[in-house]
Protein backbone atom coordinates (compact mmCIF):
# COMPACT_ATOMS: atom_id res chain seq x y z
CA UNK A 1 0.00 0.00 0.00
CA UNK A 2 3.47 2.54 0.63
CA UNK A 3 3.22 2.11 -3.33
CA UNK A 4 -0.06 3.64 -3.63
CA UNK A 5 0.75 5.91 -1.37
CA UNK A 6 3.64 7.36 -3.07
CA UNK A 7 2.23 6.87 -6.57
CA UNK A 8 -0.50 9.58 -5.68
CA UNK A 9 1.83 11.96 -3.87
CA UNK A 10 4.00 11.72 -7.02
CA UNK A 11 0.99 12.21 -9.24
CA UNK A 12 0.02 15.59 -6.95
CA UNK A 13 3.29 17.01 -7.43
CA UNK A 14 3.71 15.95 -11.09
CA UNK A 15 -0.22 18.05 -12.14
CA UNK A 16 1.78 20.93 -9.88
CA UNK A 17 5.08 21.03 -12.50
CA UNK A 18 2.35 20.42 -15.15
CA UNK A 19 0.04 23.12 -14.86
CA UNK A 20 2.78 25.54 -14.20
CA UNK A 21 5.35 24.10 -17.38
CA UNK A 22 2.66 23.72 -19.56
CA UNK A 23 2.49 27.45 -20.66
CA UNK A 24 6.77 26.80 -21.22
CA UNK A 25 6.29 24.47 -23.73
CA UNK A 26 3.82 26.81 -25.31
CA UNK A 27 6.94 29.80 -25.86
CA UNK A 28 9.42 27.38 -26.09
CA UNK A 29 8.11 24.26 -28.08
CA UNK A 30 5.31 26.52 -30.29
CA UNK A 31 6.19 30.25 -30.02
CA UNK A 32 9.93 29.17 -30.29
CA UNK A 33 11.07 31.49 -27.47
CA UNK A 34 13.51 30.63 -24.53
CA UNK A 35 11.81 31.97 -21.54
CA UNK A 36 14.14 31.72 -18.83
CA UNK A 37 11.82 34.01 -16.78
CA UNK A 38 8.54 31.44 -17.03
CA UNK A 39 9.46 30.40 -13.25
CA UNK A 40 9.81 34.07 -12.24
CA UNK A 41 5.88 34.78 -13.30
CA UNK A 42 5.05 31.60 -11.20
CA UNK A 43 7.10 32.62 -8.42
CA UNK A 44 5.06 36.24 -8.53
CA UNK A 45 1.97 34.98 -8.76
CA UNK A 46 2.56 32.24 -5.44
CA UNK A 47 3.63 35.40 -3.56
CA UNK A 48 0.35 37.17 -4.66
CA UNK A 49 -1.87 34.44 -3.78
CA UNK A 50 -0.60 34.37 -0.38
CA UNK A 51 -0.66 38.26 0.33
CA UNK A 52 -4.01 37.82 -0.31
CA UNK A 53 -5.48 34.66 1.43
CA UNK A 54 -3.25 36.11 4.50
CA UNK A 55 -5.61 39.68 4.27
CA UNK A 56 -8.50 37.16 4.42
CA UNK A 57 -9.29 36.24 0.29
CA UNK A 58 -10.54 33.04 0.00
CA UNK A 59 -8.12 30.65 -0.93
CA UNK A 60 -9.69 29.72 -4.48
CA UNK A 61 -10.63 33.26 -5.21
CA UNK A 62 -6.83 34.03 -4.64
CA UNK A 63 -5.64 31.69 -6.87
CA UNK A 64 -7.88 32.67 -9.45
CA UNK A 65 -6.64 36.49 -8.87
CA UNK A 66 -2.85 35.09 -8.88
CA UNK A 67 -3.02 33.63 -12.06
CA UNK A 68 -4.79 36.96 -13.61
CA UNK A 69 -1.74 38.97 -12.21
CA UNK A 70 0.93 36.82 -13.50
CA UNK A 71 -1.25 36.85 -16.63
CA UNK A 72 -1.30 40.57 -16.64
CA UNK A 73 2.59 41.05 -15.36
CA UNK A 74 3.20 38.26 -18.52
CA UNK A 75 0.88 40.62 -20.67
CA UNK A 76 3.13 44.17 -20.13
CA UNK A 77 6.54 41.87 -20.22
CA UNK A 78 5.48 40.47 -23.68
CA UNK A 79 4.82 43.38 -25.28
CA UNK A 80 7.59 45.74 -23.77
CA UNK A 81 10.46 42.88 -23.74
CA UNK A 82 9.88 39.81 -25.47
CA UNK A 83 8.27 40.93 -28.71
CA UNK A 84 11.49 42.65 -30.01
CA UNK A 85 13.34 38.84 -28.74
CA UNK A 86 10.98 36.93 -31.87
CA UNK A 87 13.28 37.76 -34.32
CA UNK A 88 16.74 37.68 -32.31
CA UNK A 89 18.90 34.54 -31.69
CA UNK A 90 18.61 32.27 -28.73
CA UNK A 91 21.58 34.08 -26.95
CA UNK A 92 19.93 36.90 -26.39
CA UNK A 93 16.65 35.87 -24.81
CA UNK A 94 18.88 33.51 -22.24
CA UNK A 95 20.52 36.42 -21.78
CA UNK A 96 17.19 38.60 -20.99
CA UNK A 97 15.08 36.70 -19.71
CA UNK A 98 17.22 34.72 -17.02
CA UNK A 99 18.04 38.93 -16.19
CA UNK A 100 14.73 39.19 -15.51
CA UNK A 101 14.46 36.50 -13.69
CA UNK A 102 17.29 37.88 -11.40
CA UNK A 103 15.70 40.57 -11.06
CA UNK A 104 12.35 39.08 -9.63
CA UNK A 105 14.29 37.82 -7.46
CA UNK A 106 15.93 40.72 -6.12
CA UNK A 107 12.74 42.68 -6.27
CA UNK A 108 11.19 39.82 -3.81
CA UNK A 109 14.01 39.48 -1.64
CA UNK A 110 14.16 43.38 -0.80
CA UNK A 111 10.30 44.04 -0.68
CA UNK A 112 8.69 40.59 1.16
CA UNK A 113 12.22 39.33 2.88
CA UNK A 114 14.36 36.59 1.97
CA UNK A 115 12.27 33.78 4.09
CA UNK A 116 10.34 30.98 2.98
CA UNK A 117 6.30 31.95 2.97
CA UNK A 118 3.69 29.93 5.25
CA UNK A 119 2.18 27.40 2.86
CA UNK A 120 -1.54 28.62 3.43
CA UNK A 121 -4.14 25.83 2.98
CA UNK A 122 -8.13 26.27 4.00
CA UNK A 123 -9.80 24.80 6.37
CA UNK A 124 -11.55 22.67 4.36
CA UNK A 125 -8.76 21.13 2.30
CA UNK A 126 -6.47 20.85 5.55
CA UNK A 127 -7.95 17.48 6.54
CA UNK A 128 -7.64 13.52 5.93
CA UNK A 129 -9.92 11.83 4.32
CA UNK A 130 -9.96 7.59 4.21
CA UNK A 131 -9.24 6.29 0.66
CA UNK A 132 -10.00 2.41 1.32
CA UNK A 133 -6.95 1.79 3.14
CA UNK A 134 -5.54 4.55 5.13
CA UNK A 135 -6.14 8.20 5.68
CA UNK A 136 -4.94 10.80 2.68
CA UNK A 137 -5.01 14.76 2.63
CA UNK A 138 -7.41 15.87 0.63
CA UNK A 139 -5.37 18.60 -0.22
CA UNK A 140 -3.15 16.35 -2.50
CA UNK A 141 -6.21 14.57 -3.87
CA UNK A 142 -7.51 18.45 -4.78
CA UNK A 143 -4.08 19.11 -6.85
CA UNK A 144 -4.94 15.98 -8.59
CA UNK A 145 -8.28 17.39 -9.55
CA UNK A 146 -6.98 20.81 -10.53
CA UNK A 147 -4.67 19.39 -12.54
CA UNK A 148 -6.45 17.08 -14.72
CA UNK A 149 -9.35 19.79 -15.16
CA UNK A 150 -6.46 22.25 -16.38
CA UNK A 151 -5.36 19.38 -18.54
CA UNK A 152 -8.54 18.79 -20.28
CA UNK A 153 -9.09 22.32 -20.56
CA UNK A 154 -6.04 22.78 -22.16
CA UNK A 155 -6.08 20.08 -24.45
CA UNK A 156 -9.71 21.33 -25.85
CA UNK A 157 -7.83 24.99 -26.18
CA UNK A 158 -4.90 23.72 -28.26
CA UNK A 159 -6.65 20.99 -30.30
CA UNK A 160 -9.83 21.22 -30.70
CA UNK A 161 -10.60 25.47 -31.34
CA UNK A 162 -9.99 28.10 -34.27
CA UNK A 163 -7.70 29.65 -31.51
CA UNK A 164 -5.20 26.65 -31.40
CA UNK A 165 -5.38 26.34 -35.05
CA UNK A 166 -4.46 29.66 -35.73
CA UNK A 167 -1.42 29.44 -33.26
CA UNK A 168 0.17 26.85 -34.99
CA UNK A 169 -0.30 27.85 -38.30
CA UNK A 170 1.20 31.41 -36.84
CA UNK A 171 4.21 29.05 -36.20
CA UNK A 172 4.85 27.50 -38.61
CA UNK A 173 4.22 30.10 -41.28
CA UNK A 174 4.12 33.91 -40.11
CA UNK A 175 3.65 34.97 -42.87
CA UNK A 176 1.52 33.35 -44.68
CA UNK A 177 -1.02 33.19 -41.77
CA UNK A 178 -0.89 37.05 -41.70
CA UNK A 179 -1.55 37.08 -45.59
CA UNK A 180 -5.25 35.29 -44.42
CA UNK A 181 -5.53 37.62 -42.05
CA UNK A 182 -4.27 36.41 -38.58
CA UNK A 183 -3.24 39.18 -36.47
CA UNK A 184 0.04 36.60 -35.16
CA UNK A 185 1.19 39.46 -32.81
CA UNK A 186 -2.24 39.71 -30.49
CA UNK A 187 -2.57 36.00 -31.11
CA UNK A 188 1.23 35.58 -29.59
CA UNK A 189 -0.27 37.66 -27.25
CA UNK A 190 -2.72 35.68 -25.61
CA UNK A 191 -0.92 32.70 -25.65
CA UNK A 192 2.28 34.28 -23.67
CA UNK A 193 -0.59 36.14 -21.18
CA UNK A 194 -2.26 32.54 -20.88
CA UNK A 195 0.91 30.48 -20.27
CA UNK A 196 2.02 33.39 -17.60
CA UNK A 197 -1.50 33.03 -16.13
CA UNK A 198 -1.31 29.47 -15.69
CA UNK A 199 2.01 29.83 -13.80
CA UNK A 200 0.88 31.79 -11.43
CA UNK A 201 -2.58 30.16 -11.10
CA UNK A 202 -0.13 26.44 -10.62
CA UNK A 203 2.11 28.50 -8.04
CA UNK A 204 -0.34 29.69 -5.74
CA UNK A 205 -2.48 26.45 -5.68
CA UNK A 206 0.33 24.38 -5.42
CA UNK A 207 2.53 26.11 -3.15
CA UNK A 208 1.22 23.47 -0.06
CA UNK A 209 4.15 21.10 -2.15
CA UNK A 210 6.43 23.83 -3.85
CA UNK A 211 7.10 25.89 -1.35
CA UNK A 212 7.48 30.04 -2.05
CA UNK A 213 10.41 31.51 -1.84
CA UNK A 214 12.86 34.31 -3.34
CA UNK A 215 14.75 31.99 -5.43
CA UNK A 216 11.45 29.73 -6.52
CA UNK A 217 12.30 30.97 -9.71
CA UNK A 218 15.84 29.39 -10.30
CA UNK A 219 15.08 26.54 -8.06
CA UNK A 220 12.53 24.80 -10.40
CA UNK A 221 13.28 26.29 -13.39
CA UNK A 222 15.00 23.06 -14.26
CA UNK A 223 12.24 20.98 -13.21
CA UNK A 224 9.84 23.06 -15.92
CA UNK A 225 12.72 22.54 -18.29
CA UNK A 226 12.79 19.13 -17.72
CA UNK A 227 9.32 19.14 -17.87
CA UNK A 228 8.90 20.80 -21.78
CA UNK A 229 12.49 18.39 -22.70
CA UNK A 230 11.16 14.79 -21.81
CA UNK A 231 7.82 15.58 -22.81
CA UNK A 232 8.93 16.65 -26.07
CA UNK A 233 8.84 20.54 -26.99
CA UNK A 234 5.18 21.83 -27.53
CA UNK A 235 3.41 18.57 -26.99
CA UNK A 236 0.89 19.19 -24.38
CA UNK A 237 0.30 15.17 -23.76
CA UNK A 238 4.10 14.91 -23.76
CA UNK A 239 4.43 17.43 -20.91
CA UNK A 240 1.64 16.05 -19.16
CA UNK A 241 3.44 12.46 -19.15
CA UNK A 242 6.50 13.57 -18.58
CA UNK A 243 5.19 16.18 -15.75
CA UNK A 244 3.67 13.02 -13.70
CA UNK A 245 6.42 10.81 -14.59
CA UNK A 246 8.78 12.83 -12.88
CA UNK A 247 6.59 13.71 -10.15
CA UNK A 248 6.23 9.78 -9.60
CA UNK A 249 10.16 9.48 -9.76
CA UNK A 250 10.79 12.09 -7.48
CA UNK A 251 8.99 11.05 -4.81
CA UNK A 252 9.78 7.80 -5.12
CA UNK A 253 13.63 8.74 -4.81
CA UNK A 254 12.72 10.75 -1.77
CA UNK A 255 10.93 7.81 0.16
CA UNK A 256 13.01 5.06 -1.00
CA UNK A 257 16.10 6.21 -1.23
CA UNK A 258 16.46 9.72 0.27
CA UNK A 259 20.33 9.93 -0.60
CA UNK A 260 20.46 8.95 -3.70
CA UNK A 261 16.78 10.26 -4.90
CA UNK A 262 17.70 13.17 -7.01
CA UNK A 263 20.55 11.41 -8.61
CA UNK A 264 18.31 8.85 -9.87
CA UNK A 265 16.07 11.17 -11.35
CA UNK A 266 18.69 12.79 -14.04
CA UNK A 267 19.94 9.42 -14.98
CA UNK A 268 16.37 8.47 -15.59
CA UNK A 269 16.35 12.06 -17.40
CA UNK A 270 19.45 11.72 -19.11
CA UNK A 271 18.46 7.98 -20.88
CA UNK A 272 14.98 9.28 -21.75
CA UNK A 273 16.78 12.13 -23.62
CA UNK A 274 19.61 9.59 -24.85
CA UNK A 275 16.62 6.90 -25.86
CA UNK A 276 14.36 9.82 -27.42
CA UNK A 277 16.15 13.01 -28.30
CA UNK A 278 12.93 14.42 -29.48
CA UNK A 279 10.89 13.64 -26.49
CA UNK A 280 8.18 11.02 -24.97
CA UNK A 281 5.83 12.50 -27.30
CA UNK A 282 6.71 14.99 -29.84
CA UNK A 283 4.55 16.70 -32.28
CA UNK A 284 4.30 15.44 -35.87
CA UNK A 285 6.71 17.79 -37.70
CA UNK A 286 9.83 16.41 -34.86
CA UNK A 287 9.34 13.36 -35.76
Amino acid sequence: MQAFTILLDGVAYGMILFIISVGLTVTMGLMRIVNLAHGAFAMVGGYFATVLTLKGIPFLWSCVAAGLFAGALGALAEMTLYRPLYRKGELQQVLLTIGLCFICISALTLFVGATPLPAIVPAWLDRMVYIGYRDYPLYRLFLIGVGALMALVVWWIMERTLFGAKLRAAVDDPQMARAVGVNVNKLFLFTFVGGCALAGFGAAVGAGIMSLEPFYALRYLVYFLIVVAVGGMGSFRGSLVAALLIGVVDTAGRYLVPQFGGFLLYVLIFSLLLWRPNGLLPPKSAT
